[in-house]
């Protein structure tokens, strides 16, 4: 094989995940996503700020977004909150689409097209390492626990959805329960908006592989879905949308950092 031959399978070797040099590497694939993903988590439950810095930081945002003009949170929120049904339906699709897509998005990058699966898979582990480090530095109240004078309702306790129908109980030092952070987590990690970054994450990663154009009307459609979701169960201001968009970006810089690495180390001598 000529060096020219050599370097090019030496790149795209570099480009496929590890465990598919395995009969049953997916598997393992599998197991250290979950690990990552579980410290993630445990990260962003650990990382519960103060309620007054995280009130204090909320007060800031509103007052950024009536700035420039955008908050428009409690008026998208009001003009649904009579109709049941449909409050109930939001409640329920910012729980488990925000999952799922996500999930499908790994999967079949992993199996159709290995080499990009990397690359955003990368994204990803990337966007949860920096998510983590926001949430410790900035701790912020999303609409729904805000004090009543703001006009938001808490939609997680007020509709039917399939966690817990409660309300975030407070401790007498003013800090969430434990109960609280047992049943939702870190209530303070609005920033960035993950169901906003994963969401545009499976748009970008999607979409030079979806060829037909009603797939990639759906992936868009998704997208704002999304926005509007966080918006009217007012689980995040629609600055922690554009949080989110940050953090996709950084990640994926992050991602091509790793990748010309990786080609640097394997550069055969010539």
């Amino acid at each position: 094989m000529n060096a020219t031959g050599s370097t090019a399978t030496t790149t795209q070797a570099l480009g496929v995940p590890l465990s598919k040099r395995w009969r049953f590497g997916w598997i393992g694939e599998i197991a250290v996503m979950i690990i990552i993903y579980q410290l993630y988590d445990l990260g962003r439950d650990r990382a519960t700020g103060a309620t007054a810095a995280a009130f204090a930081n909320a007060r800031d945002i509103v007052a950024a977004e009536k700035t420039l003009g955008i908050y428009w949170e409690l008026t998208v929120q009001q003009a649904f909150l009579n109709v049941d049904w449909f409050m109930a339906f939001f409640n329920i699709y910012y729980g488990t689409i925000h999952f799922f897509l996500p999930l499908f998005t790994l999967v079949f990058l992993y199996r159709k097209f290995p080499v990009r699966y990397v690359r955003w898979r990368n994204t990803l582990i990337a966007m949860w390492a920096i998510a983590i480090v926001t949430f410790v530095f900035y701790p912020l109240m999303p609409p729904r626990l805000m004090p009543e004078k703001y006009g938001f309702v808490d939609t997680a306790a007020e509709y039917f959805n399939f966690g817990p129908q409660v309300k975030v109980e407070y401790a007498a030092d003013g800090q969430p329960a434990a109960s609280a952070l047992a049943q939702y987590g870190n209530p303070f990690a609005a920033m960035p908006s993950f169901h906003v970054g994963w969401s545009t994450w499976c748009v970008l990663a999607l979409w030079p592989v979806v060829r037909r154009k009603w797939l990639r009307a759906l992936l868009v459609f998704y997208a704002f879905t999304v926005i509007f979701t966080i918006t009217v169960t007012a689980n995040h201001w629609l600055l922690d949308a554009v949080g989110g968009w940050i953090v996709l970006g950084l990640g994926f810089s992050v991602a091509l950092a790793i990748e010309r690495i990786r080609r640097l180390v394997a550069k055969p001598e010539s």
